[in-house]
């Protein structure tokens, strides 16, 4: 049973969602990035994603584009990417971790020894956002082969004669890009949420994460009654843009991500 399967049900049996934090490697800088990798559990994330910095990051925001081109600035790349998460691991076992970003610096490194390494170095799944389902057979299906999970995002504009091709082949989770467009665009409604997160689970059993535009822990709140997980980024990522020095940017994400966490953990009891 994977790390992710786990954490799911042990959320689901306390009858509330997960949050799910997003924070690029290296950003602003390699010893900064992983002190706030090795905080995020203890704030409250349940489960991490982790970005893989690159220099066309096409699916992202201002925001996250300005962490990519932080984190290449100082040298990050993704062997020290999977270093990070070596060291991680040297004292979390537990709290799942997912690599997100796009197939051109994995193609370079070459899938299967970076199918080993993410495997050795305590990666529990992946997010590759622009490997569509015709693809399986270079990253998705020799990543699950070696027991990583494949998380798929679908959005407003996946219909229901493409979702279950999106969704072959998929685990851990699905993602759920709440709007049409780059991360830290506008949110969704509430109801858009509802009607969305209600026909996924007609197509899967998979937990339902939702993303894009939450900020707050009032509105991960709101999410965190409809979905099974709330994916928040851009927000965290801010506090590193705009920190006076890295312990503020340290202090920044673990900060903020202590309030969502109360937001989410507090939302099924109101």
């Amino acid at each position: 049973m994977s790390r992710l399967h786990s954490r799911f049900a042990e959320l689901k049996q306390q009858n509330r969602a997960a949050l799910v934090t997003f924070v690029t490697a290296g950003d602003p800088d390699y010893a900064t990035s992983l002190a706030i990798l090795k905080g995020l559990p203890e704030a409250g994330a349940d489960v991490i994603e982790l970005g893989m910095p690159f220099t066309d990051p096409m699916a992202d925001g201002p925001a996250i584009q300005l962490a990519n081109i932080r984190a290449l600035g100082n040298g990050q790349n993704l062997l020290k990417t999977l270093q990070m998460v070596r060291e991680f691991r040297l004292a979390n076992r537990q709290t799942p971790l997912v690599l997100m970003g796009y197939y051109n610096p994995i193609y370079h490194y070459g899938v299967a020894r970076f199918v080993a390494d993410a495997k050795e170095a305590g990666v529990d799944g992946l997010i590759v956002v622009d490997l569509p389902p015709e693809h399986n057979d270079e990253l998705c299906d020799p990543a699950q082969a070696a027991g990583l999970d494949f998380i798929r995002l679908t959005t407003p504009t996946t219909d229901d004669a493409r979702l279950p091709k999106v969704l072959d082949g998929s685990s851990g989770f699905v993602y759920y890009v709440s709007v049409a467009g780059v991360t830290g665009a506008n949110a969704a409604t509430l109801e858009h949420v509802e009607l969305a997160v209600a026909r996924l689970r007609r197509h899967t059993a998979l937990p339902v994460c939702v993303g894009f535009g939450i900020r707050s822990p009032e509105h991960a709140a709101s999410i965190a009654q409809r979905a099974d997980g709330v994916v928040v980024g851009s927000a965290l990522v801010d506090k590193i843009t705009h920190a006076s020095s890295p312990d503020a940017a340290i202090q920044g994400v673990l900060g903020l991500c202590r309030e969502l966490a109360a937001g989410v953990q507090d939302a099924r009891l109101r």
